[in-house]
């Protein structure tokens, strides 16, 4: 077979004529196809999901819409951007291929690559010559030489590095990005061969500010991808650790934050809201255990998922108990839906959890979140969302704060006073509030890792 170089992307030209295909129309991949186009690239979206290929024709989109819709619609309007269910087609007009396709945690809590190989497997059957294909979901070591390469080798009948090319360039935690995130992330481009790596970076380094960092030693990138997974997550959970410690002792956690930020630079700010990459942490535990070594950090810090989701729930039993009121029958407002701050974004998974613990203990909750109307919110099934926060507090017995939205920094504190059912209880899990303000208008106030203030 003779080689075929895939085609160069210098120009704005040439980025005009270069058809990049994202499979998978989820975060990750509408966010790749948004700073592509806006790049100057062609770019065809696909998605198997008919009905989400037809919201985004129109526009619509269930995550960060007020950033992200704008941006779709433009390019959607200008012809830079195309959708559709179709694969084979995307892929056969195409130079480059992003493969969003994420590898999931099955029911028995083993890695499943299923999905990705399938995804891979209708690439191969239709990609041509000096095709780039560029994986963009986290996966386990050797997953890349090894399964990536085999099931696009077979089912292409082509060679990797002659007749077409591959890169590995992953996204940690997808779920949290933002346009603004994505191109200002540092980024890994690594790849088996020289030309699908500088292939690989001008694609890559097209839409991202930050450095990329290149490497031809893939089976290193992707433990340096699981490694940094698992910092975060145990980071994460440490944080959290930290703050119960500090509930504890009496002492205010957002002053050892400022301590510690100021002393080294640290930032260690408390939340209890949904931060980490449980799939990437099983892959390296998985991995481990093939090679019959024990991570005992890792593995702990998996094991304290229910605990993080307990610890919110036992501040909202105590603060009304502080009040003199049971859980059960208390009235609860939830504050904030939206997983990123300020931003219509998909409800966040800790606060549908939550809410879900609350109601089997007998609590009647409402919501309300200034970024979210009731119609997206429909994951909330048990909790009615309020279009307003005067009628989401009003007779509550307790106001739950989950995101940090800057309206809730600047609540009036007098007049919720008017609409709840005194004595009332502020717990905030976000650390927006001043304890002292609060309770200089007599509301019970307990923060996340703000004992001070502990009643």
């Amino acid at each position: 077979m003779s080689s075929t170089k895939p085609t160069e992307t210098n120009t704005s030209e040439e980025k005009g004529e270069h058809v990049v295909s994202i499979v998978g129309c989820g975060r990750l991949g509408l966010l790749h196809a948004c700073l592509l186009a806006n790049a100057g690239f062609r770019v065809i979206c696909v998605d198997s999901d008919q009905a989400l290929i037809d919201r985004i024709v129109k526009g619509k989109i269930p995550f960060l819409k007020h950033e992200l819709e704008p941006v779709l619609k433009k390019n959607l309007a200008d012809g830079r951007l195309k959708v559709t269910s179709d694969l084979k087609i995307a892929v056969a007009q195409s130079s480059t291929v992003l493969v969003t396709t994420s590898v999931s945690v099955n029911d028995k809590g083993k890695v499943d690559y299923s999905p990705l190989e399938k995804t891979l497997k209708s690439i191969g059957s239709t990609i041509h010559k000096g095709t780039l294909i560029i994986i963009t979901s986290v996966v386990g070591i050797g997953i890349t030489e090894g399964l990536v390469k085999d099931v696009l080798e077979s089912s292409s009948g082509f060679k990797i590095g002659l007749d077409f090319y591959l890169a590995y360039s992953p996204v940690l935690f997808p779920e949290k990005q933002t346009i603004k995130e994505l191109s200002s992330c540092k980024r890994i481009v690594a790849a088996l061969d020289k030309t699908s790596l500088e292939t690989a970076l001008k694609i890559i380094g097209a839409i991202t500010n930050a450095n990329i960092i290149k490497t031809q030693n893939v089976r290193a990138a992707e433990a340096a991808v699981l490694f940094m997974a698992t910092f975060e997550n145990v980071n994460f959970k440490m944080t959290i650790e930290f703050a119960i410690f500090c509930e504890r002792l009496g002492l205010d956690y957002l002053t050892v934050c400022n301590l510690l930020n100021s002393v080294v630079g640290m930032s260690l700010k408390p939340t209890l809201a949904d931060k980490d990459s449980p799939e990437a942490l099983m892959m390296l535990l998985e991995e481990a255990e093939n090679f019959n070594v024990k991570l005992c950090i890792p593995e702990t810090a998996m094991k304290l998922e229910e605990e993080v989701l307990r610890h919110g729930f036992e501040l909202i039993r105590e603060a009304l108990k502080s009040c003199g009121k049971p859980l059960r029958r208390a009235k609860i407002a939830m504050l904030g839906l939206s997983q990123t701050p300020n931003t219509a974004d998909v409800p966040r998974v800790y606060a549908k959890r939550l809410g879900g613990m609350l109601v089997g203990k007998g609590a009647k909750l409402t919501a309300y979140d200034p970024y979210l109307s009731d119609k997206t919110s429909t994951d909330f099934e048990q909790i009615p969302v309020k279009k307003s926060l005067s009628e989401a507090v009003k007779g509550a017995d307790c106001i739950a704060i989950l995101t940090g939205h800057e309206q809730f920094k600047r609540l009036n504190l007098k007049k919720l006073k008017l609409l709840v059912k005194m004595p009332a209880a502020i717990v905030d899990l976000e650390g927006v509030l001043e304890p002292a303000k609060v309770e200089a208008e007599s509301f019970i106030y307990l923060g996340f890792g703000r004992g001070v203030w502990k009643k």
